[in-house]
């Protein structure tokens, strides 16, 4: 079983930076779609930006463009997100997910087999 770790969640002022982090347990993700995903209680869970880390061809989210960058560290199986500029409406759980299927990395969430469980980021006015 393919297990995958978030951290770096956490409290922070509206255009601040953070940077999450996920750990993934098995090291052949080093060349599938790996993705983030952020999703607020009671709300549809929508993708922010992803992966493919066979050729680094990357996607994001048009809230996400400009400001958040998706790469990883292959030697240490860590994918991460660096989210700059962050704002309010950036306020929710992120998950990173992962899936072996697609060459394209779809954005909807229904096509990753593999989550974490998710890291809180709260973005204060």
């Amino acid at each position: 079983q393919v297990l995958l770790e978030e951290s770096g969640g956490e409290p922070v002022q509206a255009g601040g930076s953070l940077r999450l982090s996920c750990a993934f347990s098995d090291s052949t993700f080093s060349r599938d779609c790996m993705g983030w995903f952020r999703q607020v209680t009671g709300q549809e869970r929508e993708n922010v930006a992803r992966i493919n880390n066979d050729d680094g061809r990357t996607w994001y989210a048009d809230s996400a463009q400009g400001r958040f960058s998706i790469y990883r560290d292959s030697a240490r199986n860590i994918l991460y997100l660096q989210m700059n500029d962050l704002k309010p409406d950036d306020s929710a759980r992120y998950f990173c997910a992962a899936d072996r299927r697609w060459v394209s990395c779809p954005a909807e969430g229904r096509f990753y087999q593999h989550w974490g469980q998710g890291t809180q980021v709260t973005v204060s006015v």
